[in-house]
């Protein structure tokens, strides 16, 4: 098995895809809209996939609401941005957690009748003046115990759902000043400025998985964003915020990183990145990225075979009926 999340290139793999799949064993693979056509064709997908690896499988999915959202209307549901909970957190906040909680659990339930395991949500990045708008709705807020608590919530009714949550962007996205997808951002903050944007993270540290943060916080490593920077995973994720669950990079096709695939993928998984993760499915580079990955470590392995263990498989529950809940609660903002 190699320290791989691939994506692919459509609705169903080519024949190309399977090749090179069977014969780099990834860790697991990324669905995004084009992936995404209706129920039964992502369930053959991801069934397809389950069966070249012969094992279950992380398929992961930003599927966050708002504007980030692969399954689309009017096949699936819409589902609020992030936003819309600290809003109501401002009202009501017992209120805005279950109304999250509820949230996360449709998300799950929706999720796992397409064949997906691993969502990637919640974002814990503190919202801060100045930051760029790529985080901006996609926050609960500004205020680190409010981002902690609704991303608390947000995780248990993934959980209960039968899905894998994902932290991000650790360390934090919120300051950033440039969209990472086109460029390299750079955070000035003091060290005592960034425990505010930790916080978060330290406190939900017992998740089962984390995407790393492509943004150089000269305080910490000037030299290196946070997924290449051997400094920044040990000290401050691994240390300082306690995060010992399955670290993956951000997407390595994001214009913040320089260098070949190759370099990317080597620099990631040497800084301490347990899964390196390629989005694209263009699979010219995706040939790149898996001629450069080594095997799985150990320690990857273990904290992947315990974040597998991490949901609850669910009881019957009915995605009309939360979603009422939900929305009974969302209506009180």
């Amino acid at each position: 098995m190699t320290p791989l999340f691939l994506g692919m290139s459509g609705p169903v793999l080519t024949a190309d895809e399977i090749t090179l799949f069977r014969q780099c064993d990834p860790a697991g693979y990324i669905l995004f809209a084009r992936n995404c056509v209706d129920p039964d064709q992502m369930l053959a997908l991801t069934d397809s996939l389950r069966n070249l690896a012969q094992r279950d499988l992380p398929i992961l999915i930003d599927q966050e609401g708002g504007r980030v959202a692969r399954m689309k209307p009017p096949v699936w549901a819409e589902f609020p941005p992030a936003a819309r909970f600290g809003a109501l957190y401002d009202i009501a906040p017992v209120t805005a957690i279950e109304a999250a909680r509820l949230n996360a659990l449709v998300l799950a339930l929706t999720l796992r009748d397409a064949g997906v395991t691993v969502d990637c949500l919640p974002l814990l990045d503190v919202r801060a003046p100045g930051g760029h708008n790529i985080i901006g709705d996609r926050s609960y807020g500004s205020e680190p115990m409010r981002v902690a608590a609704l991303g608390k919530a947000t995780l248990d009714g993934l959980r209960a759902g039968g899905v894998i949550g994902v932290v991000k962007h650790i360390p934090g996205h919120g300051r950033a000043t440039v969209d990472s997808h086109l460029g390299l951002p750079v955070v000035s903050a003091t060290r005592e400025e960034l425990a505010v944007d930790f916080e978060p993270f330290r406190t939900l540290n017992a998740a089962p998985m984390a995407m790393t943060a492509h943004i150089v916080y000269s305080a910490l490593d000037p030299e290196h964003c946070a997924t290449l920077s051997a400094k920044v995973i040990a000290e401050t994720i691994r240390r300082d915020i306690g995060f010992d669950g399955l670290l993956m990079s951000d997407d390595l096709g994001m214009k913040a990183l320089g260098g070949s695939f190759a370099d990317k993928t080597i620099g990631c998984l040497k800084a301490g990145c347990d899964i390196a993760l390629h989005c694209s499915g263009a699979f010219d580079e995706m040939v790149e990225v898996v001629a450069a990955a080594p095997e799985i470590s150990h320690e990857a392995t273990t904290r992947l075979g315990a974040a597998m263990l991490w949901p609850i498989p669910p009881h019957e529950l009915s995605i009309a009926d939360l979603t009422r809940q939900r929305d009974a609660l969302l209506a009180y903002g």
